[in-house]
């Protein structure tokens, strides 16, 4: 009966997690609002302790920021953290389109290239919001198709840490950046296909940081919430 009891208690625990983090990665929970226990219980329908547990994992992921006697905030990285981020991005991405390249013509590269092309009709058709999800694919699954789990693990984590999506939005608001972006992704592309592992790693480091630039110029990348500029 116990070991029920922690099961189901670890259940809602995973729950809670998996769904706060997702509303906080695609946008819904914007950086400074707040994060009441309360309300999250009532939400998901479970006891305050596994939404507790929920928001220090999500603290310990640097998504969330748990002040005493004061709150949970969803965590919004200052400049300079999201340039080091960015870094370490470039450094990942990098890595992964190289060894791709090395693979040769594996199930990711077509999958890679039906990207580009349904990015190719979210262009043409000025659909940023679609283009956005598109790109967040691409990225994934050229780091997928490196064949390496721990690269895809720390790159994961570092999405999360970076909110991806919604700086994603903001570097898209910039004239010019989609058309940019999407010549960008088929460059890396054509020189992962020729096995030109060096060229897709110095293409994919330059997109990364093509991408940063549009991201820091943009009038508020993070988007955050108003609460968070008063306090």
């Amino acid at each position: 009966m116990q070991e029920l009891t922690t099961d189901h208690r670890q259940g809602a625990q995973e729950r809670v997690l998996g769904g706060v983090r997702r509303d906080i990665i695609e946008g819904r929970y914007l950086p400074g609002q707040p994060l009441s226990e309360i309300a999250l219980a009532a939400g998901y329908e479970v006891s305050r302790t596994p939404v507790r547990e929920a928001l220090k994992q999500l603290q310990i992921e640097g998504l969330v920021e748990i002040r005493p006697r004061v709150g949970t905030f969803v965590r919004s990285p200052d400049r300079r953290e999201v340039v080091e981020l960015f870094e370490l991005k470039e450094m990942l991405e990098g890595v992964g389109a190289r060894l791709l390249a090395a693979r040769g013509a594996v199930r990711e590269v077509d999958e890679l290239a039906e990207n580009l092309d349904r990015s190719g009709e979210a262009v043409a058709r000025d659909d940023a919001g679609a283009y956005a999800r598109l790109v967040h694919e691409f990225h994934e699954l050229l780091v997928i198709g490196a064949d390496n789990t721990r690269l895809v693990a720390h790159y994961r984590t570092l999405m999360n840490q970076l909110a991806y999506h919604r700086l994603v939005s903001a570097s898209l608001t910039r004239p010019g950046r989609l058309g940019a972006s999407l010549a960008e992704h088929r460059r890396v592309l054509e020189l992962v296909r020729e096995k030109d592992g060096f060229g897709a790693e110095f293409a994919m480091r330059d997109h990364v940081r093509s991408s940063e630039r549009a991201t820091l110029a943009a009038a508020d990348p993070l988007g955050g919430h108003s609460s968070t500029k008063e306090s």
